[in-house]
């Protein structure tokens, strides 16, 4: 596997769940680290959404599905590297995915506009990490 690395294909799978890996664990460790901090936001963030009364639980599946997707791309991105299989980091990759439209749709029925739009470009990131993690 060693000179496939090399590879223009193999170095670009890497790099992307390298990214997703990163991007993933650290926001969902910064969110188990300072739950009560992120708690406390996102309370007076959708303090006046129809999502008011769920805030801790949807704060909990949030950080789960995005440590797992950085858990699962880190993962997959070593078995890509010593195995040549990248299935563990489409998994991670797709979750990523899943976890960017549940933050999309907060922020849409919290009417924060900008702050949707802002996570458009990780969509992006993530459904072409699906994409070139598959091939």
């Amino acid at each position: 596997m060693t000179d496939d690395l090399l590879e223009p294909r193999v170095s670009v799978q890497l790099l992307t769940g390298a990214m997703l890996a990163i991007l993933f664990l650290q926001s969902g460790i910064d969110k188990v680290v300072d739950f009560a901090g992120n708690l406390a936001w996102l309370q007076g963030h959708f303090g006046k959404s129809p999502l008011k009364g769920q805030v801790k639980a949807m704060l909990i599946v949030v950080t789960v599905t995005e440590v797992a997707a950085g858990a699962l791309c880190a993962a997959g991105t070593v078995r890509l590297a010593l195995a040549g299989n990248a299935q563990w980091a489409v998994t991670g990759a797709q979750l990523a995915t899943l976890n960017i439209v549940m933050l999309f749709l907060g922020q849409r029925l919290a009417k924060d506009y900008a702050g949707a739009a802002a996570l458009v470009p990780y969509f992006i990131l993530c459904a072409a990490g699906v994409i070139v993690l598959s091939t």
